[in-house]
């Protein structure tokens, strides 16, 4: 029988698939669908320290083989999440989930952290410091191998739980700002994040989204995405979560054989509510195809 489970960092997952921070909300509004401890875990909605209402409307804009977003990290709060939406999961979800922290600061990034690391439920945190959609915050920290740094250790000096950073492929080298997170204390990584793009309404002649560009996500980016989960394994040999463009067991088994351990679904979630449920249960089925039987043994079996 094949064997689905791995480890993240001390974190033992039943399979790698985790729906990606942003694509899920705080993940118990996914519970009408399917009961979601077939997960292995939940990322949750990206969190600042203050309320957010995000971006300006439109925010979305449809794409070939994938969507730009816009929305701007739009959330209750540090304070709500725990208080309020934590305690919803916690009622249908039985395992741990992974925190996504953002900030403008790095004294932000170091509070909400601290806040998400105090929590029973939470096993991991996903610091995102590569989001293209909010200015003076997120990706800038993301672009530059020095803030990366400083954001990566300034969290760490607070969490007793793992930390994961989350990269952004709108940079030269991948592999420097990995290396940077590494020096800075990193237990691993998550990539990528979205690529910047924008659409152009032909009718009106002007931007679709309202913030004039967005992250760009969705299937036509999973080969960026492999090939910055190969360099970045390479590079640091630190655990990895793999996203983007992941829409099948297919994609999960190739992402791992570039180096990641679990590997997150994002935009397909959006199109397709019972996406992860699919990919988990065809899971057995692709690695029988080509023999596997744990998927722990693939991981950077390419390299």
């Amino acid at each position: 029988m094949e064997e689905l489970k791995v480890n993240l960092c001390g974190m033992t997952l039943d399979n790698p698939v985790i729906p990606a921070s942003g694509t899920f909300g705080f993940g118990y509004e996914f519970n009408d669908f399917y009961d979601i401890n077939a997960l292995g875990s939940i990322a949750l909605k990206g969190t600042t320290k203050n309320p957010r209402y995000g971006n300006p409307l439109p925010r979305i804009a449809e794409c070939t083989e994938g969507l730009i977003n816009s929305v701007g990290l739009q959330n209750p709060g540090v304070d709500e999440v725990v208080g309020t939406e934590l305690k919803k999961l916690g009622k249908v979800f039985f395992k741990k989930a992974i925190a996504n922290v953002s900030g403008f600061g790095v004294e932000e990034y170091q509070e909400v952290a601290k806040k998400f690391d105090e929590q029973e439920q939470i096993g991991l945190i996903e610091v995102n410091i590569s989001c293209p959609n909010v200015h003076c915050g997120g990706m800038s920290f993301g672009t530059d191998p020095k803030s990366a740094y400083e954001v990566t250790k300034a969290v760490k000096s607070v969490c007793k739980k793992p930390v994961f950073v989350k990269l952004t492929p709108n940079v030269t080298s991948v592999k420097d700002i990995a290396l940077a997170v590494k020096d800075g204390g990193a237990d691993g990584l998550s990539l990528i994040n979205t690529l910047l793009g924008m659409r152009i309404d032909l009718k009106t002649k002007k931007p679709v989204v309202a913030n004039k560009m967005g992250g760009f996500s969705g299937r036509a980016i999973f080969p960026i995405a492999l090939r910055m989960v190969y360099e970045a394994y390479e590079a640091t040999g630190l655990p990895i979560i793999g996203v983007g463009g992941i829409a099948s067991a297919e994609d999960v088994i190739e992402m791992m054989l570039a180096g990641a351990t679990a590997c997150e679904i994002g935009a397909e979630n959006l199109v397709n509510p019972y996406a992860c449920k699919e990919i988990i249960e065809d899971l057995p089925r692709a690695m029988k195809k080509f023999g596997i039987k744990k998927l722990s043994d693939i991981i950077g079996g390419a390299h």
